[in-house]
């Protein structure tokens, strides 16, 4: 059984799409089968995994635009068992087009339904900063909807409109839609992170991962070498952190898999 993880933040510049690789390529290491969706116009992750955003015939664009099959716009990256589906800047125009048909939040759940025997064990979906009719469509088809923040005021404050957006998807499209947020470019060294952090932690409780992400060059780097921080470097701090991340997921995974089966 895959679980489906929609990365998403309204505000941009939190490490959204070095989470979705970095996560991705961390669930590999355990051994993992990993698709990771790129659904932002801006092709980050298409770029981070060293495609070109125009080089693909099918794109995101083309599952939620014109219903083409989820599996037609598949790439194999160039570590195993982590493929990609990559986007392009038509996936602009779904904001336009997407809301004028009927159940439109719906159609990248029904693109991922209508495979069968979907060979992954985790599908990550890179959204973009915006809660637009992308995002909805990732947030509808999720399990998880996993948040980066940063310990800054207004990456915090984002929070508010996102948390409005669960409600949204939870009372209309996907009542099982749990969240957890992520602090990311954390700096211990920094009074007014630290409070921050404190003060998420007290408000959102269980909410918010125990793992961390600190501020580290190195994850910065690996996405413009084209690869994930754990093949970069393996002995960066990115590294090691994203690992912990992983494995807390993954006991996230089991324990709600058990809930259902009792």
């Amino acid at each position: 059984m895959f679980r489906t993880i929609a990365i998403s933040n309204e505000k941009g510049g939190v490490a959204k799409t070095t989470t979705t690789i970095s996560l991705g390529a961390a669930l590999v290491d355990q051994g993992f089968r990993v698709l990771l969706v790129d659904l932002d116009a801006q092709a980050n992750l298409t770029l981070a995994l060293g495609f070109e955003p125009g080089e693909s015939e099918n794109t995101s664009s083309n599952i939620i635009l014109d219903n083409t099959p989820l599996l037609s716009a598949l790439r194999k990256t160039d570590i195993e068992n982590l493929d990609l589906i990559p986007s392009s800047l038509r996936i602009e125009t779904s904001e336009q087009f997407l809301p004028v048909r009927t159940n439109y939040t719906t159609i990248l759940k029904q693109a991922i339904m209508a495979v069968p025997n979907l060979p992954y064990d985790y599908i990550l979906l890179d959204c973009p900063p915006a809660l637009g009719a992308i995002t909805q469509n990732a947030l509808a088809a999720s399990d998880l909807l996993l948040i980066p923040t940063q310990a800054e005021y207004f990456s915090a404050y984002a929070l508010r409109n996102m948390m409005n957006l669960v409600r949204r998807i939870r009372e209309e499209d996907n009542p099982a839609l749990a969240y957890r947020i992520l602090v990311t470019m954390l700096d211990n060294r920094n009074r007014t992170h630290r409070n921050i952090h404190e003060q998420l932690r007290s408000t959102f409780g269980a909410g918010v991962f125990n793992a961390v992400i600190e501020v580290d060059t190195k994850l910065r780097e690996s996405s413009i070498a084209g690869m994930p921080i754990s093949r970069y470097k393996p002995g960066a701090r990115g590294t090691t952190q994203y690992h912990v991340l992983a494995q807390e997921l993954i006991e996230y995974v089991k324990e709600a898999q058990n809930k259902q089966t009792s």
